[in-house]
């Protein structure tokens, strides 16, 4: 039971933590002031003393404050706004956010951190293109019946009753449930279901295209990994495991070439939340990255950054210096593996050296992760052991005490 408490202060800690304000963040008006849309009264609002956007309380209601009504997303008592009931939630929003946390975790995290009528949109953007994607997943579905309805789904969104029941994918339910998805679509702003409609048709038709798209030669393979192996399936040969390793170095080092426009994006953002909700996303793919990097493992099993490890990437990457020292770390946690023989060796040098050149810190991040966790264990055992020892000494005193009064 008790541990069960702690994991869940633990994890209320960390959602809070997201929408907290790094201490140079612009501070917005309102601070101070309740959200529209929260029903509690003003004796009910914690810190309400504080001053105008100090601390971190203050810079919460800063955001807030700007809310839409009935902008509290939780599917749970962890819940990211904490002065809003979940009875503000219709019931079919409260199921899109269940669906959200059923299909991806990681990205809930951020988009229920975000502000006001953003969240929910972000929310039903991510389930309608999930949606689509499960569809095009799907290899139970023949291309022919298929095909017809990528090109058709954005429509799919203006037809309450519609659904898809024959999917066999783990994530069916977004299909089945479509008109639940679909309803809370249409309750958004008009602004914002031009741009997930359009998104969704544009999509459609290029995952249709692609299915259409018939290989009749080589130069149709990809440019990169064909130039290793013939057949995609050769890199799980043991033989060919030097070529799959110097192929996936290349594909990094590919991806690589992103980061300066990474950093420069990110740096334009002036929400709290809307960074959170793009930096966290960035960094733990740089971590992922730099755990493949010349990795055979990659070809033998899974390669994941540790739960631990992506904990911390979101508790960190909450402000522009902090997401340069974590770019940082990882780039040159790649440079050191870089081996010399490698063939895309040269680039991605060179791509280092540019992205060390855009004001990246020569320094780490100190961050509670360089903390060993044997460390950590000791700490906690010592300041465990600590507590009994005064709270022993504090009963043996008191007995005392009172034994010389009588």
């Amino acid at each position: 039971m008790a541990a069960a408490a702690c994991g869940t202060k633990a994890m209320s800690f960390f959602k809070r933590t997201l929408v907290l304000s790094p201490a140079a963040a612009p501070r917005g008006p309102g601070a101070g002031t309740a959200p529209r849309g929260c029903p509690l009264p003003p004796t009910a609002w914690p810190c309400k003393d504080w001053p105008r956007g100090e601390g971190g309380c203050g810079r919460l209601w800063s955001r807030l404050a700007h809310s839409h009504p009935h902008s509290c997303s939780s599917t749970s008592p962890t819940a990211v706004c904490l002065l809003c009931p979940q009875d503000s939630l219709s019931s079919s929003l409260k199921t899109c956010y269940k669906y959200l946390n059923q299909t991806s975790r990681s990205f809930a995290a951020v988009i229920e951190a975000l502000d006001g009528e953003m969240r929910n949109a972000v929310c039903i953007f991510y389930l309608v293109l999930r949606a689509l994607d499960t569809l095009e997943d799907d290899m139970t579905i023949s291309v022919e019946k298929k095909v017809p309805l990528l090109h058709s789904f954005h429509a799919f969104l203006y037809e309450p009753d519609w659904r898809f029941t024959e999917s066999k994918e783990k994530d069916r339910q977004v299909l089945e449930d479509f008109p639940t998805i679909s309803l809370e679509f249409r309750n958004l702003a008009k602004k914002y279901q031009i741009v997930i409609a359009d998104i969704c048709r544009r999509m459609g038709i290029g995952m249709a295209e692609f299915l259409d798209k018939h290989v009749t030669s080589e130069q149709e393979w990809d440019k990169v990994w064909g130039r290793y192996v013939k057949k995609l399936g050769d890199f799980a040969k043991p033989e060919n495991i030097d070529l799959a390793v110097q192929c996936l170095n290349e594909l990094i080092t590919n991806a690589l070439h992103h980061i300066p426009d990474v950093i420069t994006y990110l740096s334009r953002l002036r929400n709290q939340s809307v960074f959170n909700f793009c930096a966290i996303p960035q960094v733990m793919a740089i971590a992922t990255l730099a755990a493949c990097y010349n990795n055979q493992q990659v070809f033998k099993g899974v390669v994941k950054i540790r739960k631990g490890q992506a904990v911390t990437l979101m508790m960190d990457a909450t402000n522009m210096p902090a997401v340069k020292a974590i770019i940082y770390q990882y780039m040159e946690e790649i440079y050191h593996r870089i081996p010399s023989s490698d063939p895309s060796s040269i680039k991605t040098r060179q791509i280092i050296s540019t992205i060390r050149t855009q004001n990246l810190p020569n320094c780490q991040l100190i961050s509670r992760s360089h903390y060993s966790p044997i460390y950590l264990s000791f700490v906690m055992l010592l300041a465990a052991l600590s507590w009994q020892y005064l709270s022993t000494l504090s009963q043996v005193t008191e007995d005392y005490v009172q034994t010389g009064e009588h």
